[in-house]
Formats: C-alpha cells, structure tokens, sequence
C-alpha cells in the first residue's frame, strides 16, 4: 500500500501541480516515506520548492517529552529554511507564517483521538487558509486505532487545544476525512485536498494499522500501536493524579499506576461492575517506578492493557469505557481518594477547569464516576447515543 507522501511522489501528474508553487511541509518524526526517508529530505530531493517548515506540538524533531513543553522557531541547518513552531509562542498559525508559502502539505501521524493534538493543529491551519486564499493539501496516513468509535461529544463551550470541536474521544476518521468534516462543519472556504492513501484497508490486517509498515513515534510517548488502540481511554489519566506511565518504557498504556492502591483488587471491581466493558483485550496487573513525573522515584501498582497479539479483538475493545471502569473501581474502593488533578493544574493553557474536564470535553465523565448511585448502563446510554450520531454524521466523508 502506499501512504499519502509516497502518493504524491510517485505521481508525476501530482508534483507537476506543485511546480512553480512555494511549498511548506507540516511534519513531525513519523512524517516518513515507505522507506523511512522523512517527508521533508524526500521532497526537497524531488524538486519541490519546500520554503518552510511546521512543527506540531513536541516539535518537528519529535524531542519534547511532556506536554506543555513548547518548541522555538529555528532555521533547519541543511536546508536554510525557516522551521515554524505550532507550539511554541503560537499554536494557530501567524499571517508572517502563511505568507510562506502557497500550498501548505499536511503529513502528520495521528491516534485517532480527539486529544491528539495534530487534529487541532489541522483545523488551525485550514482556518488560516481560508482567511489568506491558501490552499491545504492532507498527505493522508491511516487511523492506528481503526474505525471503531467511542465516547462522549465534546460539548459546545468546552473547545480547547485538545478539544477542536463536537467529536468523540476515539473518532475512527484519517486526517484526510477529518479535514472534509472541519471544512464541512465550520463553513470553510478553502482550497482542500487530501492526497489519498492506495491500498488502505481500516478493517484489513492490523485493524488500522498496516502489518507492512514499521511504527515510528508521532510523538515521544506514542511509542507502538498497542499505545494508539489504548489511548483514546488512557489519556484521560493525565487529568487525575494517578500515573498514566510517564516516566517508564510503556507510558499511556495502563489503566493507572499508584502507590497507594490495590490494582488487583481494583481488577476484581471493575470485572464486578461491567465485565462486558473488559472485553477484547488483556489486563496484567504490574508494577513500575517512574523516573520522572508523577510518583517519579516511588513503587506503583498498575494495571497494563495488552491490546495486541492473540489478546486483541477489534470489535470489543472499548479503551474509553475500560478507562472510565477504572476510575469507577477507584472510586467505589476508596471513596475518598483525591482522583482529579484540580484548578490549579492548567491543563493546556486552560484557566478555572478541571483537567479531566478539559479532556473529555465536558463534566459528564467526572460526574459519573463520583456520582455513587450511577450505573455503568447510564454512561453507556450517553456514549451511545453521541456514538450514533457522530457515525451518522461523518459518514458521506469516509474516503476509505
């Protein structure tokens, strides 16, 4: 199969529109050709007139551990072009950065989550286009995490860096359709297009993610797939107190990690509460010692997700559910335990909002969780239905 870059070129017609054009390349470590040439190298060997660059958040480089931590303009050494940060003094792209270029190539790897930042920074930059007569073109990548759908709408009033717009948490699109649903949702004008992936099969081998080609982090802590099917669930630790792995090898791929509680007997709970919920993966119960970040230096109890080899079953595996399972389980075994990260911590830049909050896009998961007479049939009826009408939404933009 071939991704979008390896597309465009291997399609004489496709870069013979980009000549005579100044080209800028949004590109981060996984923006890679088949054979692992980054999109930037392979374009400027291709004649293209690449006259700047664009680093998402954790940079261009990919060498930003944690969140919050921005990233500075510079000029790429090899090329003397100009490298623009997206999360550095900015996050939407200046008037002085669009005047760049004309045709602005978007060659991210993304999770397939609403919290994953590169969707925001896609919306950003169409936004800007259609406002500087520029024109957008998606080299398209596939959804790690497949089309599977999951969670709660994001509800109006609660937009934020990690929070574009009316979507779930796990939205099942590529970013090729994702910007067809943007440009459709918000009224865009803009000149749009997605270079199309050959060969993509979202249901094939790999349920996403094609068994024929290598996983390279999108991000430092994006580090296999196993992590892209569980974080549309495991994201959302970074609004609590608990560890989500940060600071060990497999960071975002358990369901927590803290000194001070029972993993296994929050297993036990969870299996008690909503078994069906647990289905279509492996939990092991585990423990680590973050070197950094939260509990760095002390001995966690965790529970890791194995979304992967003979475990995994495509169709079952809720990550979101699971996620929120486990925050429920906490809850009901200590009623007490301070799970949210509170106001103080300013969650991407937000100010008076719970972290948690920020994340799932509304307080209806935190309310849940510390609500003791609620069920876990009353989330499912939420999340089901936002499910429904997002599938009905999205459907006429499915390009695969």
């Amino acid at each position: 199969m071939k991704f979008g870059i390896d597309r465009l070129l291997s399609d004489q017609k496709l870069l013979g529109e980009l000549e005579g054009k100044r080209v800028a390349l949004v590109a981060h470590p996984a923006s890679v050709t088949k054979d692992l040439t980054h999109s930037l190298d392979a374009l400027i060997a291709a004649g293209v007139n690449v006259t700047s660059a664009f680093g998402p958040q954790h940079g261009l480089k990919g060498d930003k551990q944690d969140n919050m931590v921005e990233t500075a303009d510079e000029t790429d050494p090899q090329y003397g072009i100009p490298v623009f940060s997206l999360y550095g003094e900015v996050r939407r792209p200046t008037g002085q950065m669009m005047s760049s270029a004309d045709v602005f190539l978007f060659d991210l790897q993304d999770l397939g989550c609403r919290i994953y930042t590169f969707v925001t920074t896609l919306l950003y930059l169409l936004e800007e286009a259609s406002k500087t007569g520029k024109s957008v073109w998606v080299l398209d990548r596939p959804n790690p995490a497949g089309r599977p759908v999951e969670g709660t709408l994001l509800v109006p009033g609660n937009e934020s860096f990690v929070g574009a717009a009316p979507m779930p948490m796990r939205h099942g699109l590529t970013m090729g359709e994702m910007g067809h649903w943007f440009i459709d949702h918000f009224g865009l004008d803009v000149d749009y297009r997605v270079v199309a992936m050959e060969g993509w099969e979202p249901d094939g081998p790999g349920h996403g993610w094609p068994t024929d080609r290598i996983w390279i982090n999108p991000s430092p802590n994006a580090a296999n797939v196993n992590m892209a099917r569980a974080y549309a669930g495991t994201v959302m630790i970074e609004g609590a107190t608990l560890s989500e792995g940060r600071g060990t090898t497999r960071p975002l791929e358990v369901l927590f990690g803290a000194p001070d509680i029972d993993a296994k007997a929050v297993l036990a709970e969870m299996w008690s509460l909503a078994p069906d919920w647990m289905e279509g993966c492996a939990i092991r119960e585990c423990w680590f010692e973050p070197t950094f970040h939260k509990h760095a230096g002390t001995l966690c109890n965790a529970l890791m997700i194995h979304a992967e080899g003979p475990f995994y079953q495509h169709d079952n595996f809720k990550p979101w559910r699971m996620q929120a399972l486990a925050f429920k389980a906490i809850r009901t075994l200590y009623p007490d335990y301070p799970i949210w990260r509170g106001t103080d911590f300013k969650y991407e830049y937000t100010e008076d909002v719970l972290a948690i909050d920020v994340i799932n896009g509304g307080s209806s998961l935190r309310e849940w969780v510390d609500d003791p007479s609620a069920r876990p049939s009353d989330l499912d009826a939420l999340a089901s239905n936002d499910e429904a009408s997002w599938i009905a939404t999205v459907r006429d933009h499915l390009l695969y």
